[in-house]
């Protein structure tokens, strides 16, 4: 089972999560996302394409299913304004075994982070935006499972 969702609602993660849970397996993990507060930040907006977005995340989801063995993927990406300390992403993998499902999850929020469409902009206390760059450190990271 995958599921995808893309939305401007928040999400409860316990509800979420329980959706993989119950499917059954054994071993479930997931992360939760956050907006971090970093000095004179405020919020965080997100921008995509919806039709582009949701069969990106699902690839990210179908990859991951053909690398582990898993009983469920669950990826929920929030956009719009998101203020600090607001959630931004759910990812959840279920599987017999905890490695199987603690590498799937790590490795959908890498590729989340490098290849998803999204466009992220910073808006800070003085009124200013500014769009935030990709990492070197992230897309080291989603290189690393390539090895």
């Amino acid at each position: 089972m995958i599921s995808v969702t893309v939305s401007e609602r928040d999400f409860d993660a316990g509800a979420e999560i329980q959706k993989i849970a119950l499917i059954g397996g054994g071993a479930v993990s997931s992360f939760v996302g956050q907006v971090r507060g970093t000095g004179p930040l405020t919020a965080l907006e997100l921008e995509h394409y919806p039709a582009m977005t949701e069969q990106a995340l699902r690839a990210i989801a179908e990859q991951a299913a053909d690398k582990w063995s898993l009983h469920g993927i669950l990826i929920y990406h929030r956009v719009g304004r998101l203020d600090i300390g607001a959630q931004i992403v759910l990812v959840c993998t279920g599987s017999d075994h905890r490695q199987a499902a603690i590498e799937a999850c790590s490795y959908i929020m890498d590729q989340l982070k490098t290849v998803a469409p999204f466009w992220k902009k910073e808006i800070w206390q003085d009124g200013s935006e500014t769009w935030v760059e990709e990492r070197q450190s992230d897309v080291d990271a989603a290189r690393n499972w390539a090895k």
